[in-house]
């Protein structure tokens, strides 16, 4: 089977989307429509360690100098808690569950964005990072349902 006819793979922000009809087309150029959908499209580019896309749509007046990526992290789901939008601002509440190594977290931030001439930027956040030490009889954080025992908790 060629590429060309391999189907697109599933959006990482977990729309169950195909990528390039999802969080791809903003990662593309396209404006994303709220800050939800930018949201999930920055967690998708973290995933995918689409730094210049992170830039891009990191305000200007609170954008760092520089960001690398992170091949050391894996990246298994995103939950959307909380989004509102007024205006030209909006925030975003999510947890992003993530496994460096043998080791699992949760990211938990409240995000908040602007709009700028149509296009909405990430501005801020207040992340709270927690360690998560999964039993073998507990589900597995990747959100797969099965126990970590019968998951990623092999080998």
């Amino acid at each position: 089977m060629t590429s060309a006819m391999l189907p697109d793979p599933a959006c990482l922000c977990g729309s169950q989307r195909p990528l390039a009809d999802c969080c791809g087309r903003y990662h593309r150029g396209e404006a994303a429509p709220s800050p939800e959908a930018l949201m999930r499209s920055r967690y998708s580019a973290f995933a995918l360690d689409l730094t210049d896309y992170l830039r891009e749509t990191w305000h200007s007046s609170t954008r760092p100098a520089s960001l690398s990526g992170d091949d050391a992290t894996r990246w298994w789901r995103l939950e959307i808690l909380d989004h509102d939008e007024q205006g030209d601002r909006g925030h975003v509440q999510f947890r992003a569950t993530f496994q460096e190594g043998r080791r699992w977290g949760v990211l938990e931030e409240a995000s908040r964005f602007v709009r700028e001439d149509g296009r909405w930027y990430y501005f801020d956040g207040e992340p709270s990072v927690t360690r998560l030490k999964p039993g073998r009889n507990d589900a597995c954080p990747c959100g797969s349902g099965r126990k970590f025992k019968a998951c990623c908790g092999l080998g």
